[in-house]
C-alpha cells in the first residue's frame, strides 16, 4: 500500500499546535485508540504513546486494551502487520512509507525459490525455516506452512534450538548477522557450520556441496542501523572512555558483538542501563532516539553512541507527528486511513508461526549473558 500525499493544511504546521492537536484528537476519541511508539522513535512521537517497546512488546501491551477499536502503531509496516494478525484490533500506521529496508531484503517469491533449491540441492534432510520477526506477514506465513517458527532478539537462541530439535538444519531470514550469533552462541562454528544465501546468485552463490555441508543457511540480509557499528568505533571508544561498558545489539557484525561487552534485544539493553550503577559509562551500539532517550533518562550515568557520526532508523523517521495527527484527527471524523489489514490466507499461517513462538520455553537471561 502506498502512502497518500500529506494534505497541505498539515504540512506546515508548528511542533506546538501539532502537540496541541494531538492531544486534543486523543482525548476526542478515549478509550477506542490505543498508541504504540517503537523504542526508534523521535520524542515528539513517544510522547503521546501510550506504550512503548519494542515490536513484538507493543503487540502484547496492545492486548491490555481490550476496549480499543484502533491501534495507531508508530513503528514501521511489518510491526503494523503483525499487531493485526495478534490482535482482534483494526490496525493503523501512521505513514506506509514506514517500511523496514531489512525486512525488504527477502520476498515470498525469492525465499520460496531458496527453498526449492536448498531442499533440491540438499534432499532428505528435513530443514526447519526461522524467520525473524522483523519480515513481512507472508514470510511469516510461509514459516507456518512449513512448520518453522517466528523469533525475536531475544528469544532467537532458543528458537532456534527449538528448530533444531525439530529437523537436522536451519533456514535463518532475513537477517544474516542476527542468525550468525545466535549460532555462535549455541556453540556452532561461523566458518564451518554456516554460509550465507545471496538470492541474486544461483545457489545463493554456494554450490551444492556446501548446502549440505552446512548447518544454517543465513538470508544475505542486514539491518542499515546496526551494520554501521565496528570494531574500531569499540577500540576507540575504550581508549577515550577508561572502564567503559560496550552493549550492542545482535544485529551487530559478529566481530562487534564479540568485541562488546554485552549484547542484547533493545529490550535488553534498555534493562542492563537501568540496573547500572550511577557513574558507570556505556557506549551503545543500537538505534540514536534509543540511546539519547537513555541518556537523557539516566544522567547519573554517561551514555554515548558507539558511532559518533549518529545513526538514525531512516524509515522509523517516517512517522513524522504529522501524519500522527492526521491520522487520528480523521478517526476523530469517523475516516479510518492507512488501515493495514492482512489477508486471511496469509493471517492464519503467519499466525501459527507466532503461535509457535509464543509456545517455546521463557527466556530466562541474566544482564551478565
Amino acid at each position: 500500500m502506498k502512502q497518500v500525499p500529506l494534505p497541505a493544511e498539515y504540512i506546515d504546521l508548528g511542533t506546538d499546535e501539532t502537540r496541541a492537536r494531538i492531544q486534543a484528537a486523543k482525548a476526542a476519541l478515549g478509550n477506542r485508540v490505543v498508541i504504540l511508539g517503537h523504542h526508534y522513535q523521535r520524542d515528539e512521537i513517544i510522547e503521546h504513546a501510550d506504550f512503548r517497546g519494542d515490536s513484538y512488546k507493543l503487540c502484547l501491551d496492545a492486548s491490555r486494551r481490550p476496549e480499543a477499536e484502533f491501534i495507531v502503531f508508530c513503528g514501521v509496516h511489518f510491526m503494523a502487520e503483525s499487531a493485526d494478525i495478534l490482535t482482534d484490533k483494526r490496525v493503523i500506521l501512521p505513514n506506509m512509507a514506514a517500511g523496514c529496508s531489512m525486512a525488504d531484503m527477502a520476498n515470498i517469491f525469492q525465499v520460496r525459490a531458496a527453498w526449492k533449491a536448498i531442499t533440491e540441492a540438499d534432499p532428505g534432510v528435513k530443514y526447519i525455516p526461522v524467520t525473524y520477526i522483523n519480515s513481512a506477514a507472508n514470510l511469516k506465513a510461509f514459516v507456518g506452512q512449513y512448520g518453522g517458527t517466528v523469533c525475536t532478539s531475544t528469544n532467537a537462541p532458543v528458537a532456534v534450538q527449538w528448530a533444531l530439535d525439530q529437523g537436522e538444519k536451519v533456514l535463518f531470514f532475513p537477517d544474516q548477522h542476527l542468525g550468525r550469533n545466535t549460532a555462535v552462541k549455541l556453540g556452532y562454528n561461523p566458518e564451518t557450520d554456516m554460509i550465507v544465501w545471496d538470492p541474486f546468485k544461483p545457489l545463493g552463490g554456494n554450490t551444492a556441496e556446501d548446502i549440505r555441508r552446512a548447518k544454517f543457511i543465513l538470508w544475505k540480509g542486514h539491518c542499515s542501523v546496526h551494520k554501521r557499528f565496528t570494531v574500531e568505533q569499540i577500540a576507540a571508544a575504550r581508549v577515550s572512555h577508561s572502564g567503559v561498558k560496550v552493549l550492542v545489539h545482535p544485529e551487530c557484525e559478529l566481530e562487534v558483538v564479540q568485541a562488546s561487552d554485552y549484547n542484547g534485544s533493545t529490550e535488553f539493553i534498555i534493562k542492563t542501563v537501568e540496573a547500572a550503577p550511577a557513574g558507570t559509562t556505556w557506549a551503545i551500539g543500537t538505534e540514536i532516539n534509543l540511546v539519547n532517550r537513555l541518556a537523557s533518562e539516566h544522567p547519573e550515568q554517561t551514555i554515548f553512541c558507539l558511532d559518533p557520526q549518529i545513526c538514525p532508523c531512516s524509515t522509523m523517521y517516517r512517522i513524522h507527528p504529522s501524519f500522527l495527527l492526521w491520522t487520528l484527527e480523521r478517526l476523530v471524523d469517523g475516516e479510518v486511513v492507512n488501515e493495514v489489514i492482512v489477508p486471511d490466507d496469509v493471517k492464519g499461517l503467519a499466525l501459527k508461526a507466532l503461535d509457535q513462538m509464543l509456545a517455546l520455553p521463557p527466556v530466562v537471561k541474566a544482564l551478565t549473558d
